[in-house]
């Protein structure tokens, strides 16, 4: 085996890392799969025989191709690489594209509030939290990457931290039955079980939406639980893509198709049941919201 079949092998061992990486610090399969193969070109072209440690070397690789990436979509807000025609052919080893159902199992496994919450952070902060929290790089690897001290990067992560689990979840005292409820409710639209979602509404429950997350042409609020719920059942396609979180400190829903927030949904609670839903779709919206994940 010369050298160039073993660098291609020793990276294809590292792939899945790699692609897990990614896909964690970009919420985009695609645009985890383009850092990917950046960092196979840059270890193509490197002296492979200086490095120790190739996983981590490729981890560093793959962290910095994402850090430029983030700080790119923030610059311009591009959605996608994928229009990049000038971007190098993958070689046949490399291809490893998923569609968009399996993408979808992807985003729900990494967990759907856990993406939304970390596209709300800045690429320092996200890419800390990643590599420490989830990959357990230590931060003196870490601060390199990001082009600060230890002890900033400690703090990063930090911030981060508290972002994605919500810094005064302990305060709400009555959270877990608040989860109670909105279980139920994604489970009964999930199902399509009127009975079970009708029961879990107040009878003079008031649905309200935005311009965005309904159309001009249909009733922006709806009043009556039997009213709502048949409609909702009908419409419920997105309910797989919905998961449970904090919404401002309170547990509402998320709708995160492959990730990428879509809309959200805040209730009202009383007596142990559902008195008031307000669907927001409107992006302006959606960006003044303190989103945080729950446990399971």
């Amino acid at each position: 085996m010369n050298e160039s079949d073993f660098l291609a092998s020793q990276f294809e061992q590292n792939r899945g890392h790699l692609r897990a990486v990614a896909y964690r610090m970009l919420g985009s399969l695609s645009e985890a799969d383009d850092a990917v193969q950046e960092a196979w070109l840059k270890l193509s072209r490197a002296d492979a025989s200086t490095v120790e440690n190739l996983g981590g070397w490729l981890t560093t690789v793959v962290a910095r191709v994402c850090l430029d990436m983030l700080r790119s979509r923030n610059a311009r807000r591009e959605d996608s690489l994928e229009e990049h025609v000038d971007a190098p052919p993958k070689p046949a080893a490399a291809s490893h594209s998923l569609d968009p159902e399996q993408e979808t199992l992807l985003a729900e496994s990494v967990g759907l509030a856990l993406l939304v919450v970390l596209d709300t952070l800045a690429p320092p902060e996200r890419i800390s939290f990643v590599l420490h929290d989830l990959f357990a790089v230590p931060f003196e690897e870490i601060a390199a990457i990001v082009g600060r001290t230890p002890a900033a990067t400690r703090q990063l992560a930090s911030r981060a931290r508290r972002r994605v689990q919500g810094a005064d979840t302990g305060a709400h005292a009555d959270l877990a039955s608040q989860r109670k409820i909105v279980d139920a409710f994604l489970a009964a639209l999930r199902a399509g079980d009127f009975s079970a979602l009708v029961a879990v509404l107040d009878p003079n429950v008031v649905i309200s939406a935005d311009a965005v997350a309904q159309p001009v042409e249909t009733k922006r609020e709806i009043r009556g639980a039997e009213n709502w719920a048949q409609g909702a059942i009908v419409a419920a396609r997105g309910a797989r893509a919905a998961q449970p979180a904090l919404i401002d400190g309170e547990v509402g829903l998320v709708v995160a198709p492959k990730g990428r927030l879509f809309r959200v949904l805040r209730f009202t609670l009383a007596h142990g049941k559902i008195a008031g839903v307000d669907v927001i779709g409107d992006p302006d919206r959606l960006r003044q919201l303190n989103i945080a994940i729950l446990a399971p």
